[in-house]
């Protein structure tokens, strides 16, 4: 698809949100008496009149996926692979980074971004996104006739998907939620309205039989750039069933994905993370931008200070030391393999390109400038031990995703950037497919296919050439959960990897890694790993599987039980 194209769908989408806006901010001040249809703004008739406008219903839903691009505190620094170089935000306050959160705390794992209406995982936003699904779906049913049946088939399933993405945001967060079907209403249903959570089971399985009934009604390949696609629906489906450790029908689901044929990996790794990326065949479920509409900030996330001290990032995102130790040498060994060649006083030589590609390190070029991390030589970008500004509290910085090109206070300000934000892209299916084959012991070829497909795109041997042969399945799981770790890093992935592994309360309680560069005597450097500053992280494994629903949300509905532990 050619990108002005692209584009023309994009602006497309955006005008529609914008005119659904203000048509239903116009529709509360429509004086009744008047017998005259207005012209100006659409009413609910008209909505479901035809296609067109009725798109615009279903392009707002759309709109309610998660804001990526625009979120400086994302979902990784809650775990051991990043922390917030802010001092401010929701990941460092002290109940939300000790996870001493409850009902009553107002923590519902809220990251920090410019648009509060998309949070990830909050149940009341949640709810009324469910809500206009449920209200495009009846509403459609009952205007049949306006509508050809193969638009109604492809958009329904659409919004029967984007419903279970929605119920899946729930369900990992906090287990088992009511399922609802149909739009409430408190005015002409009373207290009926209120339903009781469903079972955990019972939430996975609407989620698994929703998205399984609606694939075969999905195009392979979208019409429109950016729309559900029968391998989006595969694709969550096969995640869901890997979160719940159904790995046979994990297996199943995330093959069917490879084999439709359609996705191929981006060659170019960085690339893929920012707007020279954008038309690829690897997205499989992503949220579209177009600034200055609708732009994304990469300037929240990535290196702080340009070496005329100007700050240019705000620097959300500190990869830690963690991450970077698993980042693997160029000949394909991890660090701790005594053959690997890695000299830890000279960490940054010889490592795979994705580290190149996603980590700023001490003494590497951003743009075209060489940014210092070493403390002692005046460099503002010095390893941050004391809060005092928002440089780097773990001498890393974020490359991933940001551009010299496309930074600075217009960024931050106005949302110039438009790349995609991923969901779900194919390095994940294969990614998927492999750990679900690994966790069934059912390892063939295709498993090591499937791995060393995403290894080469960043130029390292095969498994087999890395590891050696005959590995057992422990070995192989823990090779998967390293390709994951640093192949996803910063796509708010990890989180619920160590949730659905049950290795939160090792990892997370670990202290964040920081890599100090100082002088010693003889005037060498050396370089030191040390405990950042705040990044002491707390879970307590009898409760924090799942987060706790709000005490606001269990008075307004008394048939909602907390959580275990809450």
């Amino acid at each position: 698809m050619k990108k002005n194209h692209i584009k023309t769908i994009i602006r497309y989408i955006i005008f529609s949100v914008l005119i659904t806006f203000f048509a239903l901010s116009c529709k509360n001040s429509l004086d009744n008496s008047l017998n005259i249809e207005p012209r100006n703004q659409l009413t609910d008739a008209s909505v479901w009149a035809n296609s067109t406008t009725a798109d615009i219903f279903l392009n707002d839903i759309y709109g309610r996926l998660f804001d990526g691009n625009n979120c400086w505190d994302i979902l990784d620094n809650w775990t051991d692979i990043s922390m917030c170089g802010l001092f401010w935000p929701p990941s460092k306050t002290s109940t939300v980074y000790n996870h001493e959160y409850n009902a009553t705390n107002g923590f519902e794992m809220r990251t920090g971004y410019t648009d509060g209406t998309t949070e990830p995982f909050e149940w009341g936003h949640q709810y009324s996104f469910i809500r206009k699904c449920n209200i495009f779906i009846a509403s459609v049913n009952a205007n049949a006739a306006n509508f050809s049946a193969d638009w109604m088939k492809t958009r329904l399933a659409e919004t029967r998907f984007l419903r279970a993405f929605f119920y899946n945001n729930l369900y990992m967060a906090y287990g088992g939620v009511p399922i609802l079907t149909e739009a409430l209403n408190l005015n002409s249903q009373g207290d009926s309205i209120f339903h009781p959570r469903n079972t955990a089971d019972q939430t996975y399985n609407f989620i698994t039989t929703e998205l399984g009934a609606i694939a075969n009604d999905l195009p392979n390949t979208a019409s429109d750039y950016g729309r559900i696609t029968k391998g989006a629906a595969l694709t969550l489906k096969g995640y869901v069933e890997l979160f719940n450790h159904k790995y046979a029908d994990a297996s199943v689901d995330n093959k069917a994905v490879i084999d439709l044929g359609v996705y191929s990996l981006y060659p170019d790794y960085a690339n893929l993370f920012l707007p020279a990326g954008i038309n690829n065949n690897e997205g499989i479920l992503f949220r579209l931008y177009l600034p200055p509409a609708l732009g994304g900030r990469e300037s929240l996330r990535g290196p702080c200070f340009n070496n005329e001290g100007v700050e240019v990032c705000w620097g959300g995102v500190n990869p830690s030391q963690q991450l970077v130790d698993d980042y693997a040498m160029a000949n394909g060994k991890p660090i701790t393999d005594p053959l690997s060649g890695y000299n830890p006083q000279n960490p940054y030589n010889n490592r795979e390109t994705r580290f190149y590609k996603s980590i700023v390190q001490d003494s590497s070029l951003f743009g075209n400038e060489t940014l210092y991390t070493r403390i002692g030589i005046g460099s503002l970008n010095e390893l941050d031990v004391n809060e005092r500004s928002d440089a780097s509290n773990t001498g890393y910085m974020l490359r991933k995703g940001t551009s010299p090109d496309n930074i600075g206070a217009q960024n931050w300000n106005n949302g110039t950037s438009s790349e995609n934000y991923y969901f779900f892209r194919y390095a994940e299916v294969l990614l998927n497919y492999a750990e679900a084959k690994i966790e069934a012991n059912s390892i063939d070829q295709s498993v090591y296919d499937a791995i060393d497909k995403v290894r080469q795109r960043s130029e390292l041997p095969t498994v087999e050439t890395s590891y050696g042969t005959g590995l057992s399945q422990e070995s192989m799981r823990s090779i998967v959960r390293r390709e994951r770790k640093v192949e996803l890093a910063f796509e708010n992935k990890r989180w619920w990897d160590l949730i659905r592994w049950r290795t939160a309360e090792v990892e997370i309680n670990k202290p964040i890694m920081a890599m100090k560069i100082t002088k010693n005597a003889n005037g060498q450097w050396v370089y030191t790993s040390v405990p950042a500053i705040n990044g002491n992280h707390k879970f307590d494994a009898s409760k924090n599987y799942l987060f706790p629903i709000w005490q606001s949300i269990i008075d307004q509905n008394p048939k909602i039980t907390q959580n275990p532990g809450y």
